[in-house]
């Protein structure tokens, strides 16, 4: 099974290119910096992964509309290895995530930025008061609403 879960921020805008041809195609290239969780004799310092990601068809033309540098997504896709030979002569191996599902992981005001996706989020259909450590994303449910919900 070839299956990649990785959450980080985008490095840089998205580069797209549109395939040539009738039914041109986008490809969105990305780099995406996914921080480790923790280092064993971590020699140079790195403390992030800069993990290299394309994403293809309806994907790349949403990465192109909706992501800039910066953002916080949740990538899941499949590692893809290959080579070429570059103009010295050299081969270059190359690894990247192509991205079969891609998502903000972080609202759009989040990190202060204003960078992202511009929809709003649904709000909720009862006056709840909003918890006063709104950082967390949720709200506070009101005294005698578990009646209410379908689920225990």
């Amino acid at each position: 099974m070839n299956k990649v879960i990785l959450m980080g921020r985008l490095t840089r805008d998205p580069e797209v290119r549109y395939s040539q041809g009738e039914s041109s195609l986008a490809i969105a290239r990305y780099t995406l910096a996914v921080d480790r969780r923790f280092s064993r004799n971590n020699q140079d310092g790195q403390t992030a992964d800069f993990i290299n990601c394309v994403a293809f068809g309806k994907s790349g033309e949403f990465a192109e509309k909706y992501f800039r540098k910066g953002t916080k997504i949740a990538v899941t896709g499949r590692i893809q290895t290959g080579s070429y030979t570059n103009k010295d002569g050299q081969k270059v191996y190359t690894t990247e995530v192509v991205v079969e599902d891609q998502e903000f992981a972080e609202s759009k005001n989040a990190n202060g930025s204003n960078s992202g996706f511009s929809g709003s989020a649904p709000t909720p259909a009862f006056d709840a008061p909003v918890s006063s450590n709104a950082g967390d994303g949720f709200i506070n449910l009101p005294d005698g609403i578990d009646e209410e919900l379908p689920f225990n």
